[in-house]
């Protein structure tokens, strides 16, 4: 009887250790999942849809422009949508004691920044990173700066440990602003995540990503997004619930069916694949030779070549050019219903009219989501932002270098222009060690369980012990 009970209370310290959070040698890495949030404009007057309008136009130029690889950057969480105009955001912890702060998620760049405390007015009231109020904040005495098109950012490169989705990173190189234009003041917004590769880094860090899916901290090196729609939904507010960022594994219940994997095209750089059609209104839309797209979440809208944006609006009558801001964009009739439908090599992925509405610009005129991408020679040829990745599931793999899509599933769709709570702010429950720790699979979010956990449940249940420690 002396030994029952021995062998029970050690089997019960096995238990609450694996329960505990801390990482073991024999725990599965697991994936953990975060809410995203979405931030629109409080206002969408004519003046504000001409001014967002222009600034992607600009920004892209900059961003993918060839001049140099100088990009932005972005955090897994839940979604938020806000980035100047329209983003998704979610939240990352920075710092010992870790302080949480909200970053757009962006596949388009590779660099992390976050406003300084010495940022001063120009920062907003966005929260601000204080490195004096860290024990791990370490200054790499290196300036840097970012040019976007519309703005610009500039500080000093420094070290800190970084933390998203319960996965942590020691030492993750980031950039500290202590200069920032107006048009990053977006409240609450502080920085950017970029989740795209190291070459694009201008800050020459490994991204947070990267880092960890190089490193064997995720089950499977890759990372899935979702977004959600609420353009189409009247009432929508400033702030929603925009969907989840699913870390180290894919969330099945978020898609059926299988996931179609598009290899890279080139040394990865960009999220860019090939395009192989483009249909609007059932036609066939002629992209012969300029067939390469980057999947960008940190783009709200999809930018292409202007001989094919022309014969895209050819299939709606009554479209017509931009002028003045509204240069390189299209209007077309409110009352039009447009079916678009892409193919990367595989299926075909149709893409809902409600996501080829931008704006509406007048009691019956809307702003299409496709507008001209003047990158020019050496640029990517397609842009395929948000417009398009609310419709799909997507993931982001890192070996090997691929996209990949999959349909969303019931659960996921009924997520759209749902009136929810916008998810608060979360460090989450933070189990993961640095670059190639293990992580422990006792996390909120976490897709698989240990198997001696399981084990040891069982015993203790079929001998009517019951612990209340979970």
């Amino acid at each position: 009887m002396f030994a029952s009970a021995s062998l029970t209370t050690f089997l019960f310290l096995l238990l609450s250790q694996d329960a505990s959070g801390a990482p073991t040698a024999s725990t599965a890495v697991v994936g953990r999942s975060m809410p995203i949030r979405r931030l629109i404009p409080s206002s969408q007057n004519f003046t504000l849809v001409a001014q967002q309008a222009q600034d992607q136009r600009d920004m892209l130029v900059v961003k993918y422009g060839g001049q140099s690889l100088q990009q932005r950057g972005t955090g897994y969480n839940l979604y938020v949508k806000s980035f100047m105009s329209r983003v998704y955001y979610g939240t990352i912890a920075i710092g010992t004691p870790p302080v949480s702060y909200d970053v757009i998620l962006d596949t388009g760049s590779s660099d992390l920044w976050l406003t300084s405390s010495t940022c001063g007015t120009s920062c907003g009231t966005s929260p601000t990173y204080d490195p004096a109020k860290s024990s791990t904040f370490q200054n790499l005495s290196t300036p840097f700066q970012i040019q976007y098109g519309s703005g610009a950012v500039a500080g000093y490169i420094a070290e800190e440990t970084v933390q998203m989705a319960g996965f942590s990173v020691a030492k993750q190189g980031f950039g500290v602003v202590n200069a920032l234009s107006s048009a990053f003041n977006t409240n609450p917004v502080s920085g950017i995540m970029g989740l795209a590769w190291s070459p694009l880094s201008s800050t020459r860090q490994t991204p947070f990503w990267q880092t960890l899916a190089s490193g064997g901290s995720w089950d499977s090196a890759l990372f899935g997004v979702q977004l959600t729609r609420y353009g189409n939904v009247s009432g929508a507010t400033q702030n929603e619930p925009g969907g989840v960022i699913d870390m180290g594994y894919t969330n099945s219940s978020l898609y059926t069916g299988s996931i179609e994997y598009h290899n890279l095209v080139g040394t990865p750089q960009y999220w860019e694949i090939n395009m192989n059609t483009l249909t609007v209104q059932g036609k066939s839309i002629n992209i012969a030779g300029i067939s390469t797209a980057i999947i960008d979440t940190g783009t709200t809208n999809i930018a292409g070549p202007a001989s094919a944006i022309a014969s895209i609006y050819a299939q709606i009558p009554g479209s017509q050019a931009g002028t003045g801001q509204l240069q390189g964009y299209y209007t077309y009739p409110c009352s039009t219903t447009v079916n678009v439908q892409f193919n990367f090599g595989g299926k075909t992925w149709s893409m809902s009219p409600a996501d080829f509405t931008h704006s509406q610009v007048s009691t019956t005129e809307c702003l299409g989501a496709f507008f001209i991408s003047s990158i020019g020679q050496g640029g990517p040829s397609w842009i395929i932002g948000d417009a398009f990745l609310k419709n799909v599931y997507s993931v982001f793999k890192y070996s090997p270098a691929s996209v990949g899509f999959a349909a969303l599933s019931e659960t996921a769709i009924a997520q759209n222009g749902v009136k929810a709570a916008v998810p608060s702010p979360t460090i989450g429950a933070v189990t993961a060690a640095t670059n190639t720790g293990s992580a422990s699979s006792a996390t909120s979010g976490a897709v698989s369980s240990s198997p001696l956990r399981t084990l040891l449940c069982f015993w203790l249940a079929s001998t009517s012990i019951v612990f209340l420690f979970w």
